[in-house]
């Protein structure tokens, strides 16, 4: 049984079962966003939470090892992604990372966000214009250190 497999089983066990993300995430007690990355192949789960997972889906427990391992992350992200929603956040990035980096350098000197030490949520804010879709990044600030000389 592969990850690929895996995710695979679990994304149709879960539709067979008409569980949201979102409920499989209350039964594991941590953020929905954290639940479904991990559950498509992105972080590790623990044994007990895995377990959980196979006995919600009702799915093999062979799967057990594979969520609980160190996955590589983002291996199947192409150069330039096709799906349209995960294209519009390439193409926001494209267009605002720079000052993004800018205004990130600016407040807090040379360094990075963490996507280690990081938070993630998705909401729905209502506009007269139509429902927005409210993505927060809140990762910890990582100075570069560069070695005395």
């Amino acid at each position: 049984m592969t990850r690929d497999q895996v995710t695979e089983s679990i994304k149709a066990a879960r539709l067979a079962r008409g569980l949201t993300w979102a409920d499989l995430a209350e039964r594991l007690g941590k953020p929905p966003i954290w639940v479904t990355a991990a559950l498509l192949g992105q972080h590790p789960l623990t044994t007990q939470d895995a377990e959980t997972v196979i006995d919600v889906l009702g799915l093999d427990r062979a799967a057990v090892p594979i969520l609980t391992a160190v996955p590589t992350r983002a291996a199947d992200v192409p150069t330039v992604p096709t799906d349209p929603t995960i294209y519009r956040f390439y193409e926001a990035l494209q267009v605002y990372g720079p000052a993004i980096k800018e205004l990130i350098h600016e407040e807090f000197g040379d360094g990075i966000m963490s996507a280690i030490n990081f938070g993630l949520t998705v909401e729905r804010r209502e506009h007269t214009s139509g429902d927005r879709v409210v993505v927060t990044f809140d990762g910890k600030f990582l100075a570069y250190e560069w070695p005395a000389s």
